[in-house]
């Protein structure tokens, strides 16, 4: 089969919390299962499109670079819709999963564009909303670790990600944790995330190399030590 793609958006900006994490699991699922594959990097300014790759990742970041990546995503925006309407998977943490909502609003009341591949808005909060994470999705139990300020709201048709049994998720006064539309999914599990959450990490290799590639099932791994991770984080406060 030819190459999977994975398209790594701004790895040097969008790298918090060990983001880059998500990308290195996709990786090594696949290298483990021999099929072939590489990773494109993306910075911010670069020209690349989206519509050549199966999965995009992009994670979250510090304000400054949240701004910088805002700007190259707008310019882009319509390469990213492009993509994720022809079933390209995307995974879009923290930051990033807020720039690809409508707007992001802080607390001093400035703005900044989202790109509205999901019916939702942030707005800056007071505080932060911090800890570990369990979520119960389509994908089953689904842990991981939030420090947000934004408090995002999802318009009244969009679905969530999943459904918070312990933590905050979207912005602590419900039940939603992050946001789907077509194979994209947003959220705020940090930690990183796919690491331990494998059955997720391989619904978006899945989903995204259905469109490409002939081969869309999975062999089994043996996932024993990322299972007993996710259990070890499920039990902390």
């Amino acid at each position: 089969m030819s190459e999977v793609v994975i398209a790594h958006l701004f790895p040097h900006r969008m790298n918090i919390y060990g983001d880059t994490g998500n990308v290195i699991t996709l990786s090594k699922r696949l290298e483990w299962r021999g099929i072939p594959h590489r990773v494109d990097l993306v910075p911010v300014g670069s020209d690349y499109d989206l519509l050549g790759a199966d999965v995009v990742v992009a994670g979250g970041g510090e304000d400054i670079s949240q701004i910088e990546v805002a700007h190259d995503l707008v310019e882009r925006a319509d390469n990213v819709r492009l993509a994720v309407e022809a079933g390209v998977a995307f995974l879009v943490v923290c930051g990033s999963y807020q720039l690809f909502g409508r707007r992001f609003v802080a607390s001093d009341g400035s703005e900044l564009a989202g790109i509205g591949v999901f019916d939702a808005e942030t707005v800056g909060g007071k505080g932060r909303l911090i800890g570990n994470v369990i979520v119960e999705s389509d994908f089953g139990r689904l842990v991981g670790f939030e420090n947000h300020g934004g408090r995002t709201i999802l318009g009244s048709g969009q679905a969530a990600l999943g459904r918070v049994t312990k933590g905050s998720g979207n912005n602590g006064s419900g039940s939603d944790e992050g946001a789907v539309t077509h194979h994209c999914f947003g959220t705020y599990l940090h930690g990183s995330v796919l690491p331990k959450n494998p059955g997720f990490a391989d619904e978006l290799l899945r989903l995204g190399m259905e469109r490409r590639h002939s081969m869309v099932s999975l062999g089994e791994l043996d996932d024993a030590i990322e299972v007993t991770a996710a259990r070890s984080a499920a039990t902390r406060p």
